[in-house]
């Protein structure tokens, strides 16, 4: 019976598209999706802590609310 079980997970299909992690470009990995490794997912991190992702922002609304009309 255990074997029946194993062999029905290993045909498992995915439920997504693999796609390249955003860190290193390697195929990702289910369990650290859509990153590849630990690794990755903890240098993801560590650059949104430390601020190395930003949003970029207008200095005056008034500028950026007729820039966007």
């Amino acid at each position: 019976m255990a074997d029946e079980n194993e062999k029905a997970a290993t045909n498992v299909a995915p439920l997504r598209k693999a796609v390249p992690c955003p860190i290193c470009r390697r195929p990702s990995a289910r369990e650290h999706y859509p990153f590849c490794s630990d690794r990755c997912r903890d240098v993801d991190l560590n650059r949104w802590l430390s601020g190395s992702y930003a949003i970029p922002v207008a200095d005056d609304e008034a500028k950026a609310d007729d820039e966007e009309m």
